[in-house]
């Protein structure tokens, strides 16, 4: 079989050899060779054909299960101002150029902004780094909801102090809970600071002039303008004075930040955090199912505001959102006169259109057009822009009347009183347990806590503490009247419900059985059959009113002192204000000096055929606190308190016998005081002069020029040669002073106290009559 395949192998050797000679190959000479055809072309490469049309991906099926089978809050979130997407917070820059939302916006008009100043994003924290491309969408879940803003817990404000290198330190609010997201943006972008900076830089002088415009470092005019506090500044409103976002005028005081009830004092306890509403719902529980109706919160009237007319239009049901709307009526039309004639021009408000304040020189009522446009009023003086600041203040925070109204009234009531507007007839101040923005409230301001020997009475939960404590009054060897059972308690904007409305009885008030005076001794307007002291509202109120000194503290403070003797170690003690239970209680209290060896009237029991009139709570109204005059006149036939004689003797013995008790009591005061003076000149060599506003109100006048003396660094000399008489009359004079109420509360025992000082200190008292 091999020899077939050696045969068949060798042929075909053969066949090639032969064809290999025929074109030319092998040993052939070339003239017998056959010419080589010419090699075929390649053929050409076929051209590529067009790719198809990628088919569409199909939409991507829901994952199943889901990886988020529900987004809490979400269904409230769609619907909020939040995620408004129509709205101009988030569309103002989409034809911007360069098309995004510069730094200055960014925080709080893009999710991006907002995570880039909290520094969520890996960037510094307290500044936007860059620009948002525009538009940015709304402000979506993961804005507040990461781990930097869930551990905010400080916000740092608009405004700023200065410190000792002149540095700007901004007001930072700390302490904060989930409401510090909030407040992050809604706090405005300017305050008082603002203000008071853009005056300086034009180096304003004169409040009254036009302002006219300086050069920047390139040569270009600056205008005078309007500062804008932007939009829905609502943490500015609620924390007042503490942020000074409206324009506080100097020298007046204003309220501190508003705090409700407990519960209900943040934004995210009014506020639903995701769909931003207010909860109603729980509002109706204290102010009633009206508030359930469209527009029921602006009828809400606070308890304390019952007798207060804040606007001036007699109307004193109203609720707040119309006292504050009342009042913005006023300073508009104050601003469009005094814009008239101090800058020549008329200017009107356009709440709607930037930038707000146009020019109207016709004095139509319109704003004034150049090229189919608003004209913006460009004659500002400094004065008036500090009343425009604050009436934008309070239209931008359409919830102003329930985030800090007192606030705003106490704003646009001095702003009208600034440009020249007659406030007479309107009300600034609250009622005194309210009035956060007077000292009793905001004289801790500076360390914003009240210590514990005055926090009882002046702060919103040191009277419960007290209470639930059993603490007391006491006076130690040294005469000093102290406070048990409470601690240092944080300032706060005036009394809440809860001051005087035990929370675990709600709306019950405190229930107090008896109360122990400076003086140690025990009172209540109360008693059962068998003599036993027993709760009464009336209990709650001298808990305060009973001053803080007393017979007892002044005697412990001068034992072992001559009469006559003057000494550096004696300082004067001051009963404090508005003792009036212990006026009213007479010697039942001591709160006044009672000399020895001399009798004094005890409670004054005040008769009415219409039913007694002797405790506090018949007297005055629990809330505004101002007395119930009108049941005066079914007596004694005035509503005018100070016009009362009832059936008294002549006691100053001045020969009028148709004058009011406070008038008798007022001539004897003066007395004292004279001898006062007399008895310091001539026995303590060291002529005194007393000032009722200024601690420790009795000062050194060494030349009797009736101005108080002042040391090398030009502080007052207090007074400094007390003698125990001097001291005993001193007192007693202070006591009527700071209970402007006495001649009502007791008459006859502030007769008695007074005659008997003037008589002390060697004054004649024949003349007197002494009950």
């Amino acid at each position: 079989m091999k020899y077939k395949y050696l045969f068949i192998s060798g042929l075909a050797l053969l066949v090639v050899a032969v064809a290999l000679a025929a074109c030319g190959g092998g040993n052939q000479p070339a003239a017998t060779q056959a010419p080589c055809p010419t090699a075929a072309a390649c053929p050409q490469a076929p051209e590529c054909p067009t790719c198809p049309t990628a088919e569409p991906c199909p939409s991507c099926p829901t994952p199943v299960p889901p990886v988020v089978a529900n987004v809490p809050f979400q269904d409230l979130w769609v619907g909020s101002g939040h995620n408004d997407a129509a709205a101009m917070a988030f569309n103002d820059w989409n034809e911007a150029d360069p098309k995004e939302i510069p730094v200055s916006c960014a925080k709080c008009h893009s999710t991006a902004g907002y995570q880039d100043f909290l520094g969520a994003d890996g960037s510094e924290a307290g500044k936007v780094d860059k620009a948002v491309p525009a538009p940015a969408g709304t402000l979506q879940c993961e804005a507040c909801h990461n781990d930097v803003a869930s551990n905010l817990s400080s916000v740092a404000f608009n405004s700023y102090t200065l410190a000792e290198d002149g540095s700007k330190v901004p007001t930072t609010i700390s302490g904060l809970g989930n409401e510090a997201r909030c407040m992050v943006c809604h706090q405005g972008r300017a305050s008082k600071n603002s203000v008071d900076d853009r005056i300086a830089q034009f180096k304003v002088e004169d409040l009254d002039a036009v302002v006219a415009p300086i050069k920047d470092d390139q040569g270009n005019d600056v205008r005078f303008g309007f500062i804008n506090i932007h939009y829905f500044a609502a943490a500015a409103t609620l924390y007042g004075n503490q942020v000074h976002g409206g324009y506080e005028y100097d020298g007046m005081l204003y309220d501190s930040k508003h705090d409700h009830v407990p519960g209900y004092s943040t934004c995210v306890g009014c506020h639903n955090p995701h769909s931003l509403k207010v909860k109603v719902e729980e509002c109706s529980a204290c102010h009633g199912d009206g508030v359930l109706a469209e527009g029921g919160l602006q009828n809400i009237r606070i308890p304390q505001a019952s007798a207060w007319d804040y606007d001036g239009d007699g109307n004193v049901e109203e609720g707040m959102f119309y006292e504050i709307q009342g009042l913005q009526e006023i300073p508009s039309a104050q601003m469009q006169t005094y814009a008239k004639d101090k800058g020549g021009v008329g200017i009107v408000y356009d709440v709607a259109t930037y930038p707000y304040w146009f020019a109207d020189a016709d004095g139509d009522g319109k704003a004034d057009q150049a090229d189919g446009a608003n004209v913006a009023y460009s004659t500002w003086t400094a004065r008036l822009l500090k009343a425009a600041y604050n009436y934008q203040v309070s239209v931008k925070d359409p919830g102003a009347f329930a985030h800090g109204n007192k606030y705003i009234v106490q704003l646009l009531n001095d702003s009208i009183a600034d440009l020249g507007g007659d406030v007479s007839g309107l009300m600034r101040d609250d009622a005194g347990h309210f009035a956060g923005n007077t000292m009793p409230f905001r004289d801790w301001d500076d360390t914003g806590v009240v210590p514990y020997r005055c926090a009882k009475c002046h702060s919103a939960t040191g009277l419960p503490e007290f209470i639930a404590s059993g603490g007391t009054v006491v006076v130690d060897g040294r005469g000093t009247t102290l406070t048990t059972g409470i601690g240092p308690q944080l300032t706060a904007n005036g009394f809440q419900c809860s001051t005087c409305h035990d929370e675990a009885n709600w709306p019950n008030r405190y229930g107090i059985a008896s109360v122990v005076f400076p003086s140690g001794k025990t009172v209540s307007f109360a008693k059962d059959a068998d003599g036993k002291l027993i709760a009464d509202d009336a209990n709650l109120c001298i808990l305060c009113h009973q001053g803080r000194e007393s017979t007892t503290s002044v005697n412990n403070a001068l034992k072992g002192k001559e009469d006559d003797t003057p000494d550096k170690a004696i300082s004067f003690k001051n009963v404090h204000y508005l003792g009036a239970g212990a006026t009213l209680f007479g010697a039942d209290a001591a709160g006044a000096y009672q000399y020895a060896g001399k009798e004094y009237v005890g409670q004054n029991m005040h008769a009415a055929p219409t039913g007694a009139v002797n405790k506090c709570t018949e007297c005055h109204d629990v809330h505004a606190l101002q007395p119930k005059v009108e049941t005066c006149k079914g007596c004694h036939g005035t509503d005018d308190p100070e016009a009362i004689r009832m059936t008294a003797p002549d006691y100053d013995g001045d020969g009028d016998t148709t004058e009011g008790v406070a008038g008798e009591i007022a001539t004897l005061a003066d007395a004292l005081y004279a001898e006062i003076l007399k008895y310091a000149e001539t026995t303590s060599a060291t002529p005194i002069l007393y000032d009722g506003h200024t601690n420790p109100y009795y000062f050194v006048d060494a030349d009797k020029n009736g101005e108080i003396d002042k040391d090398d660094k030009g502080a007052n000399i207090r007074y400094n040669a007390w003698t125990p008489r001097l001291l005993k009359a001193a007192f007693n004079y202070q006591y009527v002073q700071k209970d402007p109420g006495a001649f009502v509360h007791n008459p006859k025992y502030v007769v008695q106290f007074l005659i008997d000082s003037i008589e002390d200190l060697g004054g004649d008292v024949s003349k007197y009559t002494r009950p």
